[in-house]
């Protein structure tokens, strides 16, 4: 069997079993809060792990792209939520059709894209379920008030082939009780006007840890919990520890005392930082952190007892690691130091 050893650089390494405890540990805390779990697989990319998510409990997958949903389709996964404003002739007969082979949800927060949806999904006997997508404090897509969502979710309903399917957010970081809060509100209008909202949808893995049976949120899509980063670290939800993914590379310039240069750039561990100081930090040295990157180059810069040498084969944890999925063809599933599997990233670069 290979080992890490083996592995080139810049790869990455998948802890299965660290995984699988994520999984695991999502579903048990959904589980105990009523909550249905709807994955998001933006962070993987990969069907091995979506059916391993389903298998554990969840009720099915959210996908941010069609070219992700037909991926997941063809791997037989059978029930999919495509949050996002779909528009367009080419994309709308994707949708059609991709509607025909799978259990499809999708969202609207505008009439214009309402529009589309109703002019090509017109079977009554096959209705696509549609949700209006609420702002309740991102401040990216969705409708803006409650009354806005009651309009919305009147005109799906009239609409022959769709069907109101209930109201989806994606809420800010750290203002769970805010979303919550223009939820309720949002679901007491639907009710006085006379429109069952029967399934509520949050996201983002640091709030969902805050749900309880008490919620007006039914489901949550959390994406990044299966593998965890160095922002899920900062936010509270895992430890280095509980962290699935890293990036192994090599260290291929040592210049000064207290600065040593990676094979992994910017086109291996992503600039998104989600607001953190650095770009990353090493497994096993404290006090080494990437501070820097160019595309092809890592800057670590060491600090106290850190020490490297040129030739090292080290482990980076990156601060968003469903960016960092994006820039691999394939990921290594390892045990210890043993490379279980290696898997193709099937819907990664799939922008339509």
């Amino acid at each position: 069997m290979p080992t890490i050893h083996d592995l080139d650089t810049p790869s990455i390494l998948i802890d299965a079993a660290r995984a699988e405890a994520n999984i695991a540990r999502a579903q048990a805390h959904a589980d105990r809060n009523g909550l249905k779990l709807r994955p998001h697989i933006k962070t993987h990319k990969l069907p091995y792990w979506a059916k391993k998510q389903v298998a554990a409990g969840a009720v099915g997958i959210t996908c941010q792209k069609i070219g992700e949903a037909e991926v997941m389709a063809d791997a037989g996964l059978t029930d999919i939520f495509l949050p996002y404003n779909i528009l367009g002739r080419a994309k709308l007969e994707r949708l059609k059709a991709l509607h025909g082979r799978v259990t499809l949800s999708v969202t609207a927060d505008s009439m214009d894209t309402l529009e589309g949806l109703a002019a090509t999904f017109t079977d009554a006997g096959h209705r696509l379920p549609v949700l209006v997508e609420c702002d309740t404090g991102m401040g990216r897509c969705g409708v803006q008030t409650a009354d806005e969502a009651v309009a919305l979710a009147r005109a799906i309903d009239k609409a022959g082939g769709l069907a109101f399917g209930g109201l989806m957010t994606y809420p800010a970081a750290g203002r769970a009780a805010e979303a919550e809060a223009w939820l309720a509100d949002a679901r007491q209008a639907l009710t006085g006007s006379g429109l069952a909202c029967e399934r509520i949808s949050s996201g983002g893995t640091p709030d969902m840890w805050r749900s309880s049976d008490t919620s007006v949120v039914t489901e949550y899509r959390p994406g990044t919990y299966i593998y965890l980063d160095r922002y899920q670290v900062a936010k509270g939800v895992g430890t280095l520890d509980d962290c699935a993914l890293t990036v192994l590379s090599t260290v291929v310039s040592h210049p000064t005392p207290t600065r040593a240069i990676l094979d992994a750039g910017s086109k291996a561990l992503s600039s998104d930082t989600l607001g953190l100081k650095d770009f990353g930090e090493l497994l096993g040295a404290a006090d080494a952190r990437v501070t820097g990157l160019s595309e092809e180059h890592g800057t670590v810069t060491l600090s106290g007892e850190a020490k490297l040498r040129i030739g090292d084969r080290v482990r980076v944890v990156p601060d968003h690691c469903c960016v960092v999925t994006n820039l691999f063809n394939q990921v290594n599933l390892i045990d210890g130091e043993k490379v279980l599997e290696t898997l193709p990233v099937a819907a990664r670069g799939l922008m339509a």
